[in-house]
């Protein structure tokens, strides 16, 4: 399988080459080529980010539609507590769990339930490791992958246990199976998303060899359709929930810290923020930290970019939701904590690496630096990359030129222009060599005409780019 796999895709038909997704993407995984954005999958986590700030529309997410149920004979929905925050006054799951049935899947497993169980089962590996401490959630599947490219110095922090999602979807196919006598690959284990970087977990998973996920749907699919069924499940409907507070709590930043029963705990949502915070762990800023929780959507899972309600909003029906439920319904069971540990590490890919070794990255990077002294600095994303630093990599990389900043080629223009004037003057007066000089200004004048083209085509995607977001 694919270790670089990716649910985040681009349209090119509807990228306009505007500069949107380069300046906000978290790990400069975006350029624009000949007026076209492009994604470079080594350097994506699936954050969503892009999708949340094209104005084009031009990235999407890939994950199955609810067609898919009909390739299995018996079917588990998997609801994470971010589905609760989508509806106006709830105040009761079993309406949205029992909706779920009423649209065609023949049993629900909460993911909040199996939240409980990872709760439960980190309270426990912050007591017995506190060497390891503090320890970051790997409850985000796209924190996980910035921390294996970008970070590797914090990978053994990481909580060594599976996320929700994939426990609950263990529980889910034991019970099915249990249940129905059918065989594995007729059951269909399906997980409701609120973000793509779950999809990419399914596909391509990290801390177990193979996920027991069968399809992902988005919440944004289902949601016109859910609200009909709820509508008709009524106010009393069947009691078949079996999550409390601590479980509900995940759906939101902050949720999960507040499952542990500590205060030595920090959380953290929005890319740009976790970033901050991963930066900081690496410098030894914190101190006195047994917990990190990290969330690269704003509000949480709330903020998933397949949801469909304001992520703050969503924060408060959840808060709501949850004043009136249990502490906890779901509790660890004998043999259960084999299936919350990682079967598989996660090792640091160094994909940021200027070169395949020690000395030639030095070397590049010695060539970085004296590219970023010619260039001029204000990371204005007119060459295509998000700073003028990524430019320089590129360069060194072999993926652009010095000319695609407009500045620098506006400042070669000039020169040349000067060069020009210069030998025509000494053409003028007669130097002996003038046919020679002749010679050298007609190709001086055929590179200013190619540089001038190429610096109106630059400066009229730009002026396109800002008609665009006008």
């Amino acid at each position: 399988m694919d270790k670089f796999y990716h649910s985040v895709r681009l349209d090119e038909e509807l990228c306009m080459g505007c500069i949107n997704c380069i300046k906000r993407c978290p790990t400069q995984a975006i350029r624009v080529r000949n007026g076209k954005a492009q994604i470079n999958s080594k350097f994506c986590i699936d954050c969503g980010e892009c999708i949340r700030v094209c104005p084009h529309h031009a990235k999407h997410a890939t994950y199955d539609k609810l067609e898919t149920l009909k390739q299995y004979e018996y079917t588990v929905a998997l609801p994470p507590p971010s589905l609760y925050s989508q509806f106006n006054n709830l105040d009761d799951v079993n309406i949205v769990l029992n909706a779920l049935l009423m649209m065609g899947f023949d049993d629900v497993f909460e993911v909040s339930a199996a939240a409980e169980l990872v709760s439960e089962a980190t309270r426990e590996y912050l007591s017995e490791n506190p060497d390891k401490l503090p320890a970051i959630s790997t409850a985000c599947p796209s924190v996980v992958r910035l921390i294996r490219v970008k970070f590797p110095n914090l990978i053994p922090n990481l909580l060594p246990l599976n996320p929700p999602i994939e426990v609950a979807a263990i529980l889910a196919a034991q019970k099915a199976m249990e249940k129905t006598g059918l065989e594995r690959d007729k059951i269909g284990i399906i997980f409701i998303s609120p973000c793509p970087s779950k999809v990419t977990y399914v596909k391509s998973p990290l801390g177990t060899e193979r996920s027991e996920v069968n399809k992902v749907l988005a919440i944004k699919d289902l949601y016109p359709q859910l609200l009909s069924c709820m509508k008709a499940v009524g106010d009393d409907p069947p009691e078949i929930g079996t999550s409390g507070k601590i479980g509900v709590s995940w759906g939101r930043s902050g949720g999960e810290a507040s499952g542990l029963f500590t205060e030595d705990y920090l959380a953290a949502d929005g890319i740009e923020n976790v970033i901050r915070v991963l930066e900081d762990m690496e410098d030894q800023k914190f101190t006195n930290l047994k917990f990190v929780e990290l969330s690269a959507c704003n509000g949480g899972c709330v903020g998933g970019v397949l949801t469909v309600e304001n992520p703050y909003v969503a924060e408060v029906k959840l808060k709501r939701l949850r004043k009136y439920m249990p502490v906890a319904r779901s509790h660890m069971q004998a043999g259960a904590e084999e299936l919350v540990k990682w079967t598989k590490e996660v090792h640091y890919e160094p994909v940021f690496n200027l070169g395949e070794t020690m000395m030639e990255s030095f070397a590049r990077l010695n060539q970085v630096e004296r590219l970023l002294k010619k260039l001029p600095g204000l990371d204005c994303g007119s060459c295509g990359a998000p700073t003028c630093k990524a430019l320089a990599e590129d360069i060194v990389r072999g993926e652009a030129v010095e000319s695609d900043c407009v500045y620098f080629l506006r400042d070669n223009v000039h020169k040349l222009a000067e060069e020009v004037s210069r030998l025509a003057a000494d053409i003028v007066e007669g130097d002996r060599d003038s046919y020679e000089k002749f010679k050298v200004m007609t190709k001086y004048i055929e590179r200013i005409s190619d540089e001038m083209t190429q610096l109106d085509r630059k400066e009229g995607r730009k002026r396109n780019d800002s008609k665009r977001t006008d």
